[in-house]
């Protein structure tokens, strides 16, 4: 259907449709937006409403609870009242009950003082009075007993000289009997001390030996040092001295005598032990010494020494079995050693050791050269500057001296002569 329409004035065609269309819709966009304006409005006014019921209720709120902290604060200071009023009346009562006590206690107290000042008093009085009856009871007993002191002294004197003269004799008597037993005791114990010293010859020796044994082994841990039993002939102990290396590089052997009498004998038997045992050395340890002789030594090619002598012979004895030894060893194979020796000296090895040993002499030299003539340079710059320094200071000195004249005291290092040959200029 055709809906168009032509204006008669301008001419325009138009949809009558669109233009009811757009008319309606005018009308209820007009419509719509008064309805939300009566809305928001309505809106703006229930949001007042409420901010004006909110504030009513925060000052009710606010007015209540200034109300209810002013009731809490009355009922509080109520209580303290209460409380304060309570203690003070029990802090009252108590300072009464303890002040009513403390007078009762001064009441009890004072008549007890009194009392005991009594008791006090009287009993001062008894023991002064105690006091006079003992000085005069002492006084009393003094005397009774220097009386009885003084007989009963007497009586003892007479006693005493009695007994003395019956004792004088008896002493006597008993004096020459214990002079015969002293003297039968003497003769006795002289005869004991002689079989006894008889007697313990043989335990002094085996002591003696043990001793010895045990100073060898104190002195040289490394030794071997072998104990010959009783009833074996030959030496006492056997030493197998030793080198660091443990090889076996001598033998001493030892005779221990304890006896006061030098006997030749011994020499000669040591000296069969020596040979049968294959030992380089034999020490003879004994109490007396040959006749000649005050102190260790040797004799007929045997060592003889005190017992406290001992332990320097056998270091001294022991070191040169050790050097005989080394000796003996550096013989061996002495002609090897020799053509290894000539090789050495003579091969690239040595060669080279040589000129290293002789370049290092030679830097040596070159340094101390150069540092020489460093030092000649230095010196003499130095030399140039003190002899500016000392020219400057001579005409300083002579120009102050042509101006002062006589003024000027003299100095003899700037006026020139023997000094100037002293300093070297």
């Amino acid at each position: 259907m055709n809906n168009d329409i032509k204006c008669p004035n301008c001419g325009h065609i138009f949809d009558v449709e669109n233009v009811l269309a757009a008319k309606i819709e005018k009308e209820l966009q007009s419509a719509y937006e008064h309805k939300l304006q009566q809305s928001l409005g309505k809106v703006e006014d229930d949001k007042k409403r409420l901010e004006e019921d909110l504030q009513k209720f925060e000052e009710k709120k606010k007015n209540q609870n200034e109300i209810f902290a002013q009731k809490i604060q009355q009922e509080k200071l109520k209580i303290e009242t209460e409380l304060q009023e309570q203690l003070r009346k029990s802090i009252s009562a108590d300072y009464e009950n303890q002040l009513r006590l403390l007078k009762e206690n001064n009441n009890d107290n004072e008549e007890k003082l009194k009392e005991a000042r009594k008791k006090e008093l009287s009993f001062l009085q008894k023991e002064q009075q105690l006091k006079n009856k003992e000085e005069e009871l002492e006084i009393t007993l003094q005397k009774k007993l220097h009386e009885e002191r003084t007989v009963l002294t007497e009586q003892i004197r007479k006693q005493e000289f009695e007994k003395n003269e019956m004792k004088e004799s008896s002493f006597q008597l008993r004096l020459q009997e214990l002079q015969k037993q002293l003297e039968d005791q003497k003769k006795l114990a002289e005869e004991m001390r002689r079989k006894a010293e008889q007697g313990s010859m043989q335990l002094q020796g085996e002591v003696q030996e043990l001793m010895l044994e045990k100073i060898l082994k104190e002195n040289f841990p490394f030794d071997a040092i072998e104990e010959v039993g009783k009833g074996v002939e030959g030496a006492d102990c056997v030493q197998i001295v030793r080198n660091n290396a443990g090889k076996d590089c001598g033998k001493i052997i030892y005779e221990s005598k304890r006896t006061k009498t030098w006997n030749n004998n011994w020499i000669d038997k040591l000296k069969a032990d020596m040979r049968s045992k294959t030992a380089d050395v034999a020490i003879l340890v004994t109490e007396t010494f040959p006749r000649g002789m005050d102190r260790f030594g040797e004799k007929d090619g045997v060592w003889v020494c005190t017992f406290s002598e001992v332990g320097s012979v056998s270091y001294i004895i022991r070191n040169g079995i050790l050097k005989i030894y080394d000796i003996q060893r550096s013989e061996e194979n002495k002609e090897d050693k020799m053509q290894m020796l000539y090789n050495y000296l003579t091969g690239v090895e040595f060669r080279g050791q040589v000129e290293a040993i002789a370049e290092g002499f030679l830097a040596m030299k070159n340094s101390i050269t150069k540092e020489r003539m460093q030092m000649e340079k230095l010196w003499k710059e130095r030399e140039k500057q003190l002899e500016k320094v000392l020219l400057s200071t001579s005409g300083l000195y002579g120009s102050v001296k042509g101006i002062a004249g006589a003024s000027v005291a003299d100095i003899p290092l700037l006026d020139g002569g023997d000094n100037d040959r002293e300093i070297g200029y």
